[in-house]
């Protein structure tokens, strides 16, 4: 992990709440006080089991969903009651996603889908080609720009995707589930990839996962159970102490 003290902070939210209306009248409160800060260069996994508010905290977090009160700054911009078309740029410019099930375009070239968030931006085509496949070859996918995603295993996959949010050169990526689609050796790979990133590129990796055992790739543990945060700090070597 890297020092806090001397590091940029990337996301703080302050007593985030988040409701939703039922169909029969009142809300029901998923989030509650949700209150911590991520630094520039962390590795940071948010675990809780199904139901505990983990993904509602993660769209928040990717500018997906906004809070129902509280305050979420991101690089030290309250985006809390960004419009959506204000929110979508937020995502675009700032932040790389890598979804559980890969979200590639199965009929558009691994170039393409790697170009793609740098097309929304306006990039000129002969830029979005050299960033991209700058891209892939970090991924080691270099040779594999001219097939479809259906063509690759799960594990390349899911290096493309990693690639496509590598792209718009961002701060932070936000990893939901990113080995959940692939077996355990793959998964494996992936999570060392990831781990490679935040060393040797200083890329802020914010990591969603109900797995005790990938939440270990990590250097700081946030845990929420309830909608309540009931641990942050280092991976503990126990499990149990997430109880």
């Amino acid at each position: 992990m890297k020092n806090k003290k001397n590091s940029e902070i990337i996301i703080s939210m302050r007593d985030v709440c988040k409701s939703f209306p039922l169909e029969m009248g009142g809300v029901q409160q998923v989030l509650f006080d949700i209150t911590f800060e991520i630094h520039a260069g962390e590795f940071v996994a948010i675990m809780g089991p199904s139901g505990s508010g983990k993904s509602t905290c993660m769209n928040i977090i990717g500018a997906l969903d906004t809070a129902t009160s509280g305050t979420y700054e991101l690089y030290g911009t309250d985006i809390t009651n960004f419009s959506a078309d204000e929110l979508a740029r937020v995502r675009n410019e700032h932040i790389g996603f890598v979804f559980q099930n890969f979200n590639l375009l199965s009929k558009r070239s691994v170039l393409d889908n790697v170009m793609l968030p740098l097309m929304y931006r306006g990039m000129h085509m002969d830029e979005r080609v050299r960033r991209a496949r700058e891209m892939l070859k970090r991924v080691g996918l270099e040779r594999f720009e001219s097939y479809l995603p259906t063509q690759l295993s799960g594990g390349m996959r899911q290096r493309v995707a990693i690639a496509r949010a590598l792209a718009g050169d961002p701060k932070m990526i936000l990893a939901d589930e990113p080995t959940g689609a692939l077996d355990s050796k793959m998964g494996n790979e992936i999570l060392k990839f990831f781990k490679q990133l935040n060393q040797d590129l200083g890329i802020t990796i914010v990591m969603i996962t109900h797995e005790f055992d990938i939440a270990k790739y990590a250097g700081r543990l946030i845990h929420i159970r309830d909608g309540r945060i009931n641990y942050d700090g280092p991976v503990p070597r126990d499990e149990r102490v997430l109880q």
